[in-house]
This record gives structure tokens, sequence and C-alpha cells, in this order.
């Protein structure tokens, strides 16, 4: 059970932000497709390429589940030039297994237009991203944010765990995700906001859990209304199910 406390302390957006990247420093996860802080202290950069994959692969998938096809795929097409380049069936065969496989067909669509319409190079904004194959406002987001480093508010399940529970957002999902995500708008990084979303995500997946959450762990427990009323397990709220009708029948021999 999550300890309690008897009222949020107010936390700024600046506040918020700084304590989650701080956090994000010390405890991220290393994943193939990320580029830590400690590279990027170094000059690394995050490659759109890999951001993209990686973003396309985790669509309905688990992490654990993406990392050795995401490995594979960036050893046999380490650009999105070489992806364009290669045969439908053998893309097909290489997703074998990660399912939804309009995804994989998508993989070629806008592997093509990068490498034909912008001379290999993916769109560095929001709008030109979302005009691609196979990207939606999430995914754009996420890849505006984590590959160019745009203050984007990139939401998943994740973030719509931890903000409804920062803020205690009573609105069921789905009629709470403009507020969800007005709320990332408010407290994300203008200056890390691709650290700020992976920070968000990865608070998600290992504190903020859907069951049994690690509050008293959390960087953001001190302003978190849902701590602070006991109930941080009741959010997101999930809209009522509607109810089945009762059917009935006779079976006659």
């Amino acid at each position: 059970m999550p300890f309690r406390h008897s009222q949020p302390m107010p936390q700024s957006r600046n506040m918020i932000a700084e304590r989650l990247l701080a956090w994000y420093d010390r405890h991220h996860r290393d994943l193939p497709w990320r580029v830590t802080p400690a590279q990027q202290r170094s000059g690394a950069t995050a490659d759109p390429y890999r951001v993209w994959l990686s973003e396309i692969m985790l669509q309905q998938t688990t992490v654990e589940a993406v990392k050795p096809y995401f490995r594979d795929f960036t050893a046999r097409w380490p650009t999105v030039a070489a992806l364009a380049g290669s045969a439908s069936d053998d893309i097909m065969k290489a997703w074998a297994g990660l399912g939804y496989y309009s995804r994989a067909r998508n993989l070629r669509k806008c592997a093509d237009v990068v490498a034909a319409e912008h001379g290999g190079a993916f769109p560095d904004h929001y709008d030109g991203l979302l005009s691609l194959p196979g990207i939606g406002p999430y995914t754009a987001a996420a890849i505006a944010a984590i590959a160019f480093n745009r203050p984007e508010p990139v939401v998943d399940g994740n973030v719509e765990r931890v903000v409804s529970r920062l803020e205690r957002i009573e609105t069921p999902l789905p009629a709470a995700k403009p507020e969800i995500r007005a709320a990332v708008a408010r407290m994300l990084s203008t200056e890390r906001p691709g650290d700020f979303a992976q920070a968000m995500m990865d608070l998600g997946a290992t504190i903020c859990t859907p069951r049994w959450p690690a509050c008293i762990l959390c960087p953001l427990k001190d302003g978190c209304a849902a701590l602070a009323a006991g109930d941080p397990e009741l959010f997101p709220v999930k809209a009522a199910k509607k109810a089945r009708p009762t059917r009935r029948g006779r079976a006659f021999w």
C-alpha cells in the first residue's frame, strides 16, 4: 500500500521538470534505441531513424519483446535509406512475430517517402512528421521531442497514469486525454523535452505502475494529489462499461 500525505505540497512547473529529470539522470532505463544523459554529455545525439523505428515497434508491444527485433532491424537496415531500398517481403519476414502487420507495411511506405521526398532526413517538426505514412499524433510528438528536442507533450499510457495521479484527474479516459495532454504541456522541460518525455515514460513503467505503485521512491511524491488522498491506484479513471443485455434462450431436444 502506498503511504499517504495529508496534502500535496505545491510544485511549480520548473520544480516538476527538475525533480523528474534529476531522477531520470540517475535511474533511466538503458534501451538500445536511447541516447542516455551521459552519452549526450559526451556529444551524442538521438538518431531520428532509430527513434522512429523504436516508436513504431513499441506500438501495442512490450519493450522486452521489441529489443531483439530492433537490434536485428538496425543491423540489417542501419539507415532509413537502406530500409527504403529493401524488399517488402524481407521486411515482413523480419517483422514476423511482432504482430499488427500494418505497422511493418507502413515502415516501408514511410521509408520510401523520407528517402524520396525528404532527402533521407526525417522532418524535424511535429506537422512534417505527422504527414508521413504510419505516423499518428503520439508518434509524431515522440519523435519531435526525443529526436529533435522539440517541446511537444508526449502522452502514452504510462504518462496518462502518472499525470492523472499527479493532478488527480477525475475525468474518465478517454475523455481525459486532452486534459492530461494540456497538463503535460504545462509541466514539460523546454530545455530537455526529449529527456522529459522519456523520464515520464520510465517513471510510469518502473515506479508509478498500475498496481502497487512504489510511491515512496517517486521523485514527484510530494506534489501528487492522488497520493495525498491515499488513492493513487484509482487513477486513471476508466469509463464505466456499458451494461450488457441479458440474453435468454431455450433449447429443445
